[in-house]
């Protein structure tokens, strides 16, 4: 009867792993630990243990496959030793790049974020309405509200797709500003 009672364990855990591979596949995007967690009913670290359970499994057939953890979610992605043929076949694409004023722009947003247009443009010195609109167009900002000021202006954070492109888990992770040297005016 243990026995019995074993396999519908070790069946229910293979069944888990399955749906939490499948929905992490389907979306394309970062799954958040907790959503995951209400679908199958458990505790959210059980699905970290699921996580880690798919991830071993993808090591040991030596799948191209990994699960990352981003901000409060997971998502499934290819492993950084394909990146390169990966990056190949995607260069036939045609690409847009971000313009220099808009990686000057994404920075600021990243670091001082939630931030107005106007203290963007304070630090730039110079308009930041076309990198603002690009970036967000790219998904990599976002507004997130406004600030309690005269007019108020919207507030902009980056996403979680800054996040996945730029290869952090979570802003935490960003350069420490303080270990580089600053100009002064």
């Amino acid at each position: 009867m243990k026995c019995v009672e074993g396999m519908k364990e070790k069946m229910k855990l293979d069944e888990k792993e399955s749906i939490v591979e499948a929905m992490l596949f389907a979306s394309g995007n970062i799954v958040r630990t907790k959503d995951m967690a209400d679908v199958l009913q458990m505790e959210e670290t059980d699905v970290d243990e699921i996580v880690g359970i798919l991830n071993q499994k993808f090591d040991e057939e030596n799948r191209p496959l990994m699960i990352r953890f981003i901000e409060d979610g997971y998502q499934i992605c290819t492993k950084p030793k394909y990146h390169e043929y990966i990056r190949k076949v995607q260069e036939k694409k045609p690409k847009k790049a971000l313009s220099q004023s808009a990686m000057e722009t994404l920075a600021i947003v990243a670091y001082k974020q939630p931030v107005t247009k106007v203290e963007i443009e304070k630090i730039r010195g110079v308009s930041s309405d076309h990198a603002v609109s690009v970036l967000a167009e790219f998904g990599l900002i976002e507004d997130v509200g406004r600030a309690n000021l005269p007019g108020r202006p919207l507030l902009y954070a980056t996403t979680d797709e800054f996040l996945r492109k730029f290869g952090y888990s979570n802003l935490s992770d960003l350069p420490d500003m303080s270990k580089f040297e600053t100009v002064s005016e």
